[in-house]
């Protein structure tokens, strides 16, 4: 029997996400940055984790939380990414098969345990995390499935995993396959960190391999050098052939190689809960309705649709069905 055609394939880290709501003193207290993502070795995660609040533990890691958009708004997603072969490995896996999701990477032997992002959410709904990558940073070029990439229209890569070199040459590897078969590379610049520290090696990976890049306003800043929105439009056509970059309430940008820059409202939730995740629900409408052959005005808004949906809850995995939420809008 023949596999099945898949919309996107993500390439990212495996992480159990931890989340709890917190105040602006636990954050000092720990020293973690508000509203970023830092990095901690194991120690550091289990004394942060002792002092948060109840928590809310569910698979995630970006590019897996777009993933697992796709397969709420009807689209056959896979992904490729590292878990240890513990409990918390069992759990990210069955929590991804169980929506559809093909994930067939073989879990890490002898090494740290599956990674897992501490998430602490003040009341403004602003996240702030500190990420243990454990088995996570592993993926390797052994994990790329060739017949896999083959049969997907679009490989999505997440910038977090791109500063782990190991991760890198599995990225390079997959384009290159994705490439050969006439499909499509595309990258989620994840953080600001992440553009400030590896700027120059992102931008050669982007300008060779890379056809869809995405970005929040702050992101698209630091990679282009610049706040003024035309400066970056002009940039982003030079080096990537379309551009996304959100701009939370403001809704975002579509910049393509060539016509006009697409401009895309904001879908604004009943309430506001938790902005985790939204940039991955954002870039899970964009690239299903690319994969589909959609306009990028109606792939932008499946795009926002699923952002909106987001962040009208706690955690950054849909609760409602995407599908139907589009299908309600017209945008199906």
């Amino acid at each position: 029997m023949t596999a099945p055609q898949l919309d996107v394939i993500g390439v990212g880290n495996a992480i159990v996400d931890v989340l709890a709501k917190a105040d602006d003193a636990f954050l000092a207290s720990h020293d973690i940055p508000r509203g970023g993502m830092i990095l901690i070795d194991e120690d550091r995660a289990r004394d942060i984790y002792a002092g948060m609040a109840a928590a809310v533990e569910i698979s995630g890691g970006s590019a897996a939380n777009s993933i697992a958009c796709i397969a709420s708004l009807g689209g056959k997603g896979g992904f490729i990414g590292k878990v240890a072969g513990d409990e918390l490995g069992e759990i990210f896996r069955h929590d991804l098969r169980a929506l559809g999701v093909e994930f067939n990477t073989a879990p890490l032997r002898d090494g740290p345990e599956t990674g897992r992002c501490l998430i602490n959410v003040t009341p403004d709904a602003q996240r702030s995390m500190s990420t243990f990558l454990g088995a996570a940073g592993y993926v390797s070029p052994d994990d790329v499935d060739e017949a896999q990439i083959k049969r997907a229209q679009i490989t999505f890569f997440e910038g977090y995993l791109f500063e782990q070199p190991i991760a890198r040459e599995a990225f390079i590897s997959a384009c290159a396959i994705a490439k050969a078969n006439g499909k499509r590379g595309a990258l989620t610049l994840s953080d600001v960190g992440v553009v400030e520290r590896q700027a120059s090696v992102l931008t050669d990976f982007i300008a060779g391999h890379v056809d869809i890049l995405l970005a929040n306003d702050a992101e698209a800043a630091a990679l282009f050098g610049s706040e003024d929105l035309n400066i970056i439009a002009e940039k982003a056509r030079q080096l990537c052939p379309l551009t996304a970059v959100t701009r939370s309430e403001k809704g975002s940008l579509l910049i393509p190689r060539e016509g006009d820059v697409v401009e895309i409202a904001a879908i604004n939730p009943a309430a506001l809960e938790d902005t985790t995740g939204a940039g991955d629900g954002y870039a899970a409408g964009l690239l299903f309705g690319l994969a589909r052959g959609f306009s990028l005005q109606q792939a932008g808004a499946i795009g926002s649709l699923a952002a909106s949906e987001i962040i009208s809850h706690f955690g950054a995995r849909p609760a409602q069905s995407l599908k139907a939420l589009a299908e309600k809008s017209d945008l199906l």
